[in-house]
This record gives structure tokens, C-alpha cells and sequence, in this order.
């Protein structure tokens, strides 16, 4: 068994310190609703934990009409938030889509952000795989993928993220705060997560040593005509087959802007400007709800056992669509 070395902190600085001891071997723990399920199948195996969950970083605040989200509110907290629910619908509705009511109570903004893939050849030692073993190999491609990504796919990987927040986060322009050795710094949303591309073992541009520290979300117009539709296997408990986050900013009939991001066929939280274009300017309706789920999916590279994500992302994105313009 490997030891594992375990310390707190009190305030950013010192966990910081903590961290800089081993930045490549270690790992900041809140919730821990994540890392500590890989942990116990070794496939994350930090040599030091730095236990966050004292920071100052709990809070919801309303900055310049727009919220700050610190990286350790608890996923309950935030999709419960007075004015999350009222300004950002979408994210809301995410939260509340994922994991159940006692994970909820746990998980943490930032850690979230680092969920890790639930595909099963990454979570499986015996299994190739170039996320958790460069070089090794994906078992998925060949095997059974019905839950991996159709967007943003590589030959080296086929992972899809799994967050649901994540998603909601990607439709309503968010940002991303980090601090680290070399100081803070801000990353749009949507340049956060990465695509495997030939490095499918780099999943954020989060660098060793660096701490996610609060998210920021923009004031908007758009933001408060916002929906998330999750499909999946049952009712509860289950992570997406296909999901969307959208967001309208309605001038009578004709959609002025639109936002609208992808969840469980993606390799990361999947963003679409291609659908976006397709909607401003145009009639809120079927027709142009129908257009801009093609123009989603067009570039969609299905598996074996995964090709029918594609349609049913197109009807979900139909669907959040259809609710989010207040049409039934």
C-alpha cells in the first residue's frame, strides 16, 4: 500500500505552500466525491492531500450585477442560491440534475470543475488507457462505448466529461480564477478543459501547484431565460446520455442572442458557436431550434455502440430550446 501523506490548511497561502512541497504528487481535497472514489481504485494516487476545506473560499457574492462563486460552495448551496435560481436558471437546473441529494451536500464548485471521466477502461486498471497510462492505448474505441463522447474526439481518447455544472457553466460565458506559484490568473470557460487531442492525460490548463480559487459569472440579459434538459438512463443517479444548457435573449419573437453548450457527448463541457449563429436573428421555433441541433451535431463522429447519441442530442437541444423560449 502506498502512504499517503495528509495536512490542512488554513488560508490560500498556505495551501499553496503545501502544495509548491510536491506540485506533481499532490492534490487539494474538499469534498473529495471524486477523488477519493479513485483513490480507492488507485487510479489517482496523490503522496500528499492538502485538505482546503478550512479556506475562505465558501461564499456566494454579487459582484457588478454578475456573481462570484468560491471554489468550496457545496454543490447544494449553489443550485439552492436565491440568485442562481433567479439569474441563472440554467445552472440550477444542472446542479440538481447531478449525483444525489447527500453527493450534493459534499461536492465543491472546484471540484467539479476537476471531475474526472467515468469511462470504464479509465477506471479499470486491467484496462488500456491513454488518460490514465499515456501511450497504453484506448480500449474504448474497439469495445463497448455507448457512454463515450461523439464531439471533440481523438484517436487517442473518447472520454466524455461527465459534469452536468460544467455544462451550465460553459452556455453563461464564465470564468475561471486560479492562483499558483507564478500568481493569479483568469481562464475563460471555454479554454479551461481540453480536448485529448495527442495528450489526452491533460484534462484542464490548470498547471501543478495551481488552486482553483472562485468562478466568476458575467450579468447578462440572456442568462434568466435559461434552461438544462438532461436525458439519461433512469430518473436519478445517472450521468448523461446527452444534455443541454441554452440560453435565450428573446425580442418578441426573434432571438437576439443565444448560448448553447452540450453535456454527455462531449470530451469536454461542449460549447456551440455553430448553433449559436444559427439561432440570432432568427424566429424562436421549431424550424430554427431543428437547424441549430444539426449545425450542433455536424461534426459528430459516433462509435459502434454510441451512434445514437447523435439524434438524441439533436432532441434534446430541441427541447431546451423549445422550454427556454417559453414554448410548449
Amino acid at each position: 500500500m502506498r502512504p499517503i501523506r495528509y495536512t490542512t490548511a488554513q488560508d490560500v497561502k498556505g495551501a499553496l505552500q503545501h502544495l509548491a512541497a510536491q506540485p506533481t504528487d499532490s492534490a487539494p481535497i474538499g469534498g473529495g466525491t471524486n477523488l477519493l472514489d479513485l483513490m480507492k481504485i488507485h487510479v489517482q494516487n496523490p503522496a500528499l492531500l492538502v485538505d482546503i476545506n478550512g479556506l475562505p473560499l465558501d461564499k456566494i457574492q454579487e459582484v457588478e450585477g454578475g456573481l462570484r462563486i468560491g471554489a468550496l460552495v457545496r454543490n447544494s448551496d449553489l443550485a439552492n442560491h436565491p440568485l442562481v435560481r433567479e439569474r441563472y436558471p440554467v445552472l440550477s437546473e444542472a446542479v440538481l440534475a447531478g449525483a444525489s441529494p447527500q453527493l450534493r451536500n459534499m461536492a465543491t464548485t472546484g471540484g467539479n470543475l476537476l471531475q474526472r471521466t467515468r469511462c470504464a477502461y479509465f477506471r479499470d486498471l486491467s484496462q488500456p488507457c491513454n488518460k490514465r497510462e499515456p501511450g497504453s492505448g484506448c480500449g474504448a474505441m474497439e469495445g463497448f462505448n455507448r457512454m463515450h463522447a461523439i464531439l471533440g474526439t481523438s484517436p487517442q481518447c473518447i472520454a466524455a466529461n461527465p459534469s452536468d455544472m460544467n455544462v451550465a457553466l460553459a452556455a453563461l460565458d464564465a470564468s475561471v480564477h486560479v492562483t499558483g506559484p507564478k500568481g493569479e490568473r483568469t481562464v475563460a470557460f471555454g479554454d479551461f478543459h481540453l480536448l485529448p487531442g495527442s495528450t489526452p492525460e491533460r484534462e484542464t490548463v490548470l498547471a501543478p501547484g495551481e488552486l482553483i480559487t472562485y468562478v466568476s459569472l458575467p450579468a447578462s440579459r440572456f442568462a434568466a431565460r435559461s434552461r438544462y434538459v438532461k436525458v439519461r438512463d433512469r430518473a436519478s443517479y445517472a450521468f448523461a446520455l446527452a444534455s443541454a444548457a441554452v440560453a435565450l435573449e428573446l425580442d418578441g419573437k426573434t432571438i437576439k442572442e443565444a448560448r448553447v453548450a452540450l453535456g454527455g457527448v462531449g470530451t469536454k463541457p461542449w460549447r456551440s458557436p455553430e448553433a449559436e449563429k444559427a439561432l440570432v436573428g432568427q424566429p424562436a421555433d421549431e424550424v430554427r431550434f431543428k437547424a441549430a441541433a444539426a449545425a450542433a451535431l455536424k461534426g459528430a463522429r459516433p462509435r459502434t455502440h454510441n451512434a445514437f447519441k447523435v439524434e438524441l442530442a439533436r432532441r434534446t437541444l430541441v427541447r431546451a430550446l423549445a422550454l427556454a423560449a417559453g414554448i410548449t
